[in-house]
């Protein structure tokens, strides 16, 4: 996504706002974002936008791998937020379910998880995740 274009440009997130009413600021970590589930939905907009650096900086110390190396064939499609407990801006831990779409190397899939994520100095983090295995490849 082009800085010129973010101000009309749709947030991969599929939040419905514009990319830069809603992950942009997160993703330049000119704030924090506030809830677990803003953080699911910027880490998804970081994963379409192919920003390994934002990745790494919302991931929970330890948990976070060395390194993050996106699959540059990898085009996401849209994210669906199923459930999400607890997470909210006065909360420690929160979990967000969700469906991520996307197409490697031409072929559909589907990511179906559970997160989980942490509060540490006051900024979330995603910790983990448990994949649905069973709807994960169901209708790709």
């Amino acid at each position: 996504m082009k800085n010129d274009d973010s101000k009309s440009q749709k947030c991969p997130c599929d939040s419905g706002k514009n990319y830069s009413l809603c992950c942009k600021s997160y993703i330049e970590k000119i704030m924090d974002a506030p809830t677990a589930e803003a953080l699911m939905r910027s880490r998804y907009t970081a994963f379409a936008l192919q920003n390994e650096s934002y990745l790494h900086y919302s991931w929970h110390p330890d948990t976070c791998p060395k390194t993050i190396h996106l699959n540059k064939n990898t085009k996401w499609l849209g994210l669906n937020i199923i459930k999400t407990v607890a997470g909210n801006a006065d909360d420690d831990e929160g979990q967000v379910e969700f469906v991520a779409r996307n197409k490697i190397n031409g072929k559909a899939s589907r990511l179906h998880e559970n997160s989980r994520f942490k509060r540490i100095n006051n900024r979330w983090t995603y910790f983990d995740g448990k994949i649905n295995k069973k709807q994960a490849n169901s209708n790709a």
